[in-house]
């Protein structure tokens, strides 16, 4: 057993180690205050299965710039883009893109949240607003068992778990987390909470489940987009994330 403070309240827990890394996770997705909404549902057939219809085939992933689309890695053959519907708005649509060849195909989209606050291009520890950029994926794991994840998979599910006191809507909302590198080390598990350039700069950004609404910096999406993605993203495809509200990522 172990005490260890979270957000000014001490806890008794038998995680500590868990719980200590899982601080740096929770500053950045989670929190009940903005709250409200319900856990998007994973049933067939619900608005957690694409959105709208893809688009044809390009060579180009539509809506990403010059600016960001060089930033993409060359080796890359799978790509999410998390599209923001405004700088200070917290709705995005997720879609997939895979390549084959030299062109984009659109395997999927999905209806999504962002920072509650919106987009920034300059993150700071509780901003509320989601970092645009391009970054890599490379770790998963969550409160429930591997679902058949193509990337390192942290089954944990103490150190995931939500505290408490958080309202009851955001109780499933580390279920599944695939971790965005930003400000993280790649190839350590998402509750890893060193960050490279600094404390001040934010960390702990995740794809998690969705709780239907803006969260504190992370990208959510429904249960089955979670699983979809868990069981496509492949490391041997180089998988990253492009995300930003529209004119950032069209700039």
């Amino acid at each position: 057993m172990g005490r260890v403070r979270i957000d000014g309240v001490w806890r008794v827990t038998a995680g500590v180690a868990a719980f200590g890394t899982l601080l740096a996770g929770l500053s950045a997705c989670g929190g009940a205050s903005g709250g409200g909404g319900t856990r998007s549902g994973g049933a067939p057939g619900s608005a957690a299965k694409a959105s709208q219809s893809p688009p044809a085939d390009s060579t180009r992933i539509p809506g990403i710039g010059d600016r960001l689309y060089r930033h993409i890695p060359a080796d890359s053959r799978q790509v999410v883009v998390a599209t923001g519907a405004g700088r200070n708005s917290a709705e995005t649509t997720v879609m997939l893109y895979t390549r084959r060849g030299t062109r984009w195909h659109a395997a999927g989209s999905w209806p999504a949240h962002n920072g509650r606050r919106g987009w920034t291009t300059d993150h700071h520890e509780g901003d509320k607003r989601s970092p645009v950029g391009v970054f890599t994926l490379s770790d998963a794991g969550g409160v429930l068992p591997d679902p058949g994840a193509k990337l390192p998979y942290d089954h944990n599910a103490a150190g995931y778990a939500t505290p408490r006191y958080w309202a009851a809507s955001h109780r499933h909302d580390f279920d599944y987390v695939i971790a965005i590198d930003y400000n993280r080390v790649k190839g350590t598990a998402p509750l890893d909470g060193t960050r490279p350039l600094g404390q001040e700069k934010g960390g702990g950004i995740w794809l998690h489940l969705d709780h239907g609404s803006g969260t504190s910096a992370c990208v959510s999406v429904s249960e089955e987009a979670m699983r979809y993605l868990l069981r496509t993203l492949d490391p041997a495809r180089h998988p990253v994330i492009v995300m930003g509200d529209r004119a950032d990522l069209g700039g």
